[in-house]
């Protein structure tokens, strides 16, 4: 079980860190996802982003203190330099499209190729259709972008940044896969130990399963009242 929690206590004791990384093109709403989920805010003069930020976050997940640090790089290809250092380390990806503009979404294969060429291959992935707020200006279907998502086995949502709504579901979606991850990682690790062979995972490499090829239960909801 998963609890927000507040938005930060630097005296809290830190069990897990995990590196989150947004990416897609520029102006889908990047930053004003992070700001909701990190400090629960919506600016509607937002700029564009210049290289890159993060932000930090403290959750509790089963009893375990995680700082979730989500970082925001610019969409533009003049940054794209800062790839292999963004994605270093990252044990999840949010790749954002935007519902109202087709080609934010059409380019999303040739961010999930860079993003799964960089990354760990066991990264958690959701794709996120945001600014599901603006429904009749709406230029991809939940289905075609579902449909994508089941075939490349990622999880999905459609969020409004505006309307705060799913941005809180799909970050916890992507670090509760993630706990789960880690803690079966660690199970492996004592098993192997508590059988009286400490050596044996010496040089090997655990394989994790990679995020499950379900959606989530509410993946289609969005923003119709």
């Amino acid at each position: 079980m998963a609890s927000g929690g507040g938005y930060g206590d630097p005296s809290q004791n830190i069990d897990y860190v995990f590196k989150v990384v947004l990416i897609g093109d520029s102006a889908v709403g990047k930053s004003q996802i992070l700001a909701r989920f990190s400090r629960n805010e919506f600016s509607l003069d937002s700029k564009a982003t210049i290289g890159v930020e993060f932000q930090t976050r403290t959750l509790v997940i089963e009893h375990k203190s995680v700082k979730a640090q989500i970082w925001d790089t610019a969409g533009q290809e003049r940054y794209r330099a800062v790839t292999s250092a963004y994605y270093r380390g990252a044990v999840g990806a949010m790749l954002v499209y935007d519902i109202t503009k087709r080609q934010t979404f059409d380019h999303i294969p040739r961010w999930l190729e860079e993003l799964r060429s960089h990354a760990d291959k066991n990264i958690v992935i959701i794709l996120i259709g945001n600014k599901c707020d603006l429904e009749n200006q709406r230029e991809v279907p939940t289905e075609d972008a579902k449909e994508f998502a089941q075939k490349e086995g990622l999880f999905f949502l459609e969020t409004s940044a505006l309307e705060a709504t799913n941005v809180e579901t799909a970050f916890m979606t992507v670090l509760t896969e993630i706990f789960n991850i880690v803690n079966k990682k660690n199970l492996v690790a004592d098993e192997n130990q508590g059988n009286g062979n400490p050596a044996s995972l010496a040089g090997k490499k655990i394989i994790i399963p990679g995020p499950a090829q379900e959606i989530p239960a509410k993946s289609n909801m969005c923003c119709r009242s």
